[in-house]
This record gives structure tokens, sequence and C-alpha cells, in this order.
């Protein structure tokens, strides 16, 4: 009989020559366990996505509950399902009163997607400005806004009139005029390594995109729902963007994502042509619960104002001669090393030590940090013990 590795091998399509081959069996809160039943400390949150942790009890509460009452019944937006409505309200609740409106689909790259055809509906206008190193999704539009030449190579042509910009460069936000219907932007870049916008760059961008009339974008399908110490990241720059994509940590492991907007902007893809965007998954009812849940755990249980002094205590222990830099805002961390080959084997040790992290798309000598933001004191301890243990150990091999 063959094993799970060789079945997957056989039947499931790879995006690398050399997947991890992990396998796993189960996971509960910050920890996912092997076929040995040994535990590893979760480090990446399924790349910023299980924020309150694996299967928390309130999410899988609202899943059985939803399950039972109804799942798929049409097209998003066609008939009042209480879990959409009910988690588009709760949204809202806590979003600037601007940000009243959410349109639900299925991933991130989707919300991209659909704030990209938001934006030239509404402005009329066709030309975009994404930044240097940022990444949006793989889907072709979304991928129009991504610069890298390798990640994109071999794909095109993808969408024309999209230009960019260096992220954090004043003097790059001359390229807005008239011509741009909307600027993408990570507030918190997350795959070129967690770079962190200053707030004068940001106060400036949002002034730039006023004088233009170019709506502002901000995609925090990362950092959003607490990653960064604030339920979202644009709250560190007292601005509000025009636009805010969600996805990844919204749904507590399921999938989710979702572009908001004002009422009267979001209100141009309702007619000429009616059904301009459509979906058949999106918004789907169990994933809305689940969202739901997640939301209201993180408000209720006040997980997102311990997350700061969380990441403040990476910072502090992992100190170490080999490590160049920790950047980052709150769960949201890059620990910097020499080069990508002395990552990669502090990665891979830490692996069989039961520390699952890896390293980003645009900064390669860089380790990811960004377990579930329920991660205790004293977990965080433990990892960090095992972290340098590690990078000890590498370079004692040197």
């Amino acid at each position: 009989m063959l094993t799970q590795r060789q079945l997957f091998l056989q039947h499931n399509a790879q995006t690398s020559p050399e997947p991890l081959m992990l396998e796993f069996v189960r996971a509960q809160g910050i920890y996912i366990y092997d076929a040995q039943d040994k535990k590893h400390i979760d480090l990446i949150a399924g790349i910023g996505v299980s924020n309150v942790g694996h299967c928390h009890p309130n999410v899988v509460k609202a899943i059985k509950e939803q399950v039972e009452t109804y799942m798929h019944l049409m097209v998003y937006g066609e008939y009042v399902q209480s879990p959409q409505v009910n988690f588009a309200k709760a949204l809202a609740d806590i979003l600037p009163t601007s940000l009243n409106c959410t349109y639900f689909l299925n991933s991130g790259t989707e919300a991209v997607e659909g704030a990209m055809k938001l934006a030239k509906r509404y402005t009329g206008r066709k030309g975009f400005i994404a930044c240097k190193n940022a990444y949006h999704g793989s889907t072709q539009g979304a991928e129009s806004l991504m610069e890298s030449d390798f990640y994109s190579s071999g794909y095109g042509p993808f969408l024309p009139n999209v230009s960019f910009m260096e992220h954090n460069n004043v003097a790059d936000l001359d390229k807005i005029t008239t011509d741009i219907a909307a600027v993408f932007i990570e507030p918190i870049q997350g795959e070129a390594g967690i770079r962190v916008a200053d707030l004068s760059y940001m106060q400036a961008l949002k002034a730039k995109c006023q004088e233009t009339g170019t709506l502002l974008i901000f995609d925090e399908i990362q950092s959003g729902f607490g990653r960064s110490g604030k339920m979202f990241a644009f709250e560190h720059y007292n601005i509000v963007p025009d636009v805010l994509l969600l996805a990844k940590g919204i749904g507590g492991g399921m999938p989710i994502g979702a572009f908001i907007s004002s009422l009267e902007i979001m209100s141009v893809l309702s007619h000429s042509p009616i059904l301009g965007h459509m979906t058949t998954f999106g918004g789907h009812p169990v994933c809305c619960a689940a969202g739901l849940a997640t939301l209201r755990t993180l408000v209720d249980n006040g997980i997102v104002a311990e997350v700061e002094e969380k990441g403040q205590l990476f910072k502090q222990l992992l100190q170490h001669p080999a490590i160049n830099e920790i950047r980052g805002k709150g769960l949201m961390l890059a620990v910097e090393f020499e080069n990508f080959e002395i990552n990669k084997k502090i990665i891979d040790a830490c692996i069989l030590d039961g520390i699952l992290s890896d390293w980003f798309l645009h900064c390669s000598n860089s380790m990811r940090i960004a377990p579930p933001l329920i991660i205790t004191k004293e977990e965080i301890e433990e990892a960090c013990t095992i972290i340098l243990k590690n990078v000890n150990s590498v370079f004692s091999s040197q």
C-alpha cells in the first residue's frame, strides 16, 4: 500500500521541486502534531492564518452549528444569509465609519482582484501603482501588482498600466497622478521580510492620494486582525484607507477574504452592469460563521492587547551575534541572518527540533516569526531557547 507521502507526490499538484513533505495529523492551539504524535510549535500560523490558534473551540463550535443549519444556498449577494450579515455588521462596528460595506470572497488574492475592479469602476481610471517587493497574490490581476520577474516569469503578459514605487520612499509618491485609479500598499510589507512603513511616509501617501483623487488601498491580508499589535495595521498611522483588504487570519482557519470600503464606493458594483463582480462560494456561510467567532474571540478575550508585549519578548530573547536584525511589529517579525544558506540550515534544524518556521519570498535570508496570537510568554521562551540552540549549532559547525 502506498504511503500518504507517495500518494501526495503522485496526485497533488506541486508548487516546488522539493516540498517539505512534513506529514501532520492534527493541530491544537499553537501546536501541530506529526504522524508519530511529536508536537511542533507553529511559529508561522499557516502564514498568518491561525491568529486564534488551531481548532479554537469557539471557532469549531460556530462551524459545527452552521454546518447543521445550512451551507451553500446561492451565489454571493442574492440571498440574505445571517452569517454574512452578522460578520459584515461586526466588522463595521470595529472599523471607521467610512469602511462600513464588505464584499466577502474566498481568499486574499480574490480580494485584490475585486478591489482592482472596484477602483477602475469608481474612478474611471486604468492605472495602478504598487510597491516593489510586494506580494498581493498569484492570480493574473493580483500578480500584475508584483514587480519581481523571478516569480512572474513564464506567466505573462500581465495587466498593463501598472507602475511601481519604493516602499517607504517619499520621493516616489510623485508617481501618483490623476491617471492612477488606486495605490495598493501593505502598511507592513510581508514577503519583503516585514518592512514597516514610517508614520510620515504613510501620512504623505494619504495626502497625495487625496490630492489626486486616487483610491488608497491597504492590503492587510497578513497584517490585519491583530497581527501587528492593533486590530488593523492602519491604526498605527492615524489614517484610514479608502479600501481595506483582509483574508488569512479573519477566518480562524477557514478560507475567506474580503474587500471593505464605503457604501458609496461599493455601490458602483451593483449597476451598469449588474452583477459586475460575482462569486459562487465567496462569503460561504460556514466561513463567515467562523470569521465572526474569530473576531469575537479576539475582542472578548483581549488577545490583541497582549500582542505587542509578546513581540517585544521575542526581540529581547532572540539575541545572538549571528542575528543581524529583528524587524516588525507585534507578532509579525523577521529575524535576519547573513544569507539564505545559513537561514535555511537554522530553519531545517529547528523543524527537526519541533519548531516550524520559514523564510520570505523576497527576503530569503530572514526567518519568519508569526505564531498564533494566543501564544503564551512561557511558550515564547521555549521557542526562543530552541531557536538559539540551533543558531549556536549551525554556527559551531561553520
